[in-house]
């Protein structure tokens, strides 16, 4: 069984939403093969990175760039996972009041840096997410857990 992992900071109503939704997406029942695991990115570790086939990433725009606590994920896989997860198919939202250009460019620099595959545009939420955000949360995490599907 492949196993998805979603990485998340989820500090407010808006990004709990929208992790819902991804996580319903990740665990739709017709979605085979595919154990989803999911961790705060403060409670993320290496050893959950290298168990995964695959990665979702959620984080809230903070003054133009990606939360500290996402950063912080990154800080501790990105060496000791460099070689180990080359191609690693991932997927990303972003929530933000203002703007969320910042932070999408920060995480697509370091998942580069990474060797990640991203699998689907990043969905970029502005606000309160409406029905069509949420409807893309939900079809971000699907679409990675689907190309984990046996």
């Amino acid at each position: 069984m492949k196993q998805l992992l979603i990485v998340h900071h989820t500090p407010s109503p808006a990004m709990a939403e929208m992790f819902d939704a991804v996580l319903r997406g990740a665990t739709d029942p017709e979605i085979t093969g595919v154990e989803v695991v999911r961790r705060a990115a403060l409670a993320a570790t290496v050893n959950d990175l290298l168990a995964a086939d695959g990665a979702v990433l959620g984080t809230p725009a903070n003054i133009g760039y990606m939360s500290g606590a996402l950063k912080h994920f990154f800080d501790q896989i990105y060496y000791p996972t460099l070689d180990d997860r080359r191609g690693l198919p991932y997927g990303l939202y972003v929530h933000g009041n203002l703007g969320v250009e910042g932070a999408v460019r920060a995480v697509e620099s370091i998942a580069d840096g990474l060797g990640w595959k991203r699998v689907v545009a990043p969905v970029q939420i502005l606000g309160a997410p409406d029905k069509a955000a949420l409807e893309a949360c939900w079809e971000l995490g699907a679409t990675v857990a689907a190309t984990l599907s046996e």
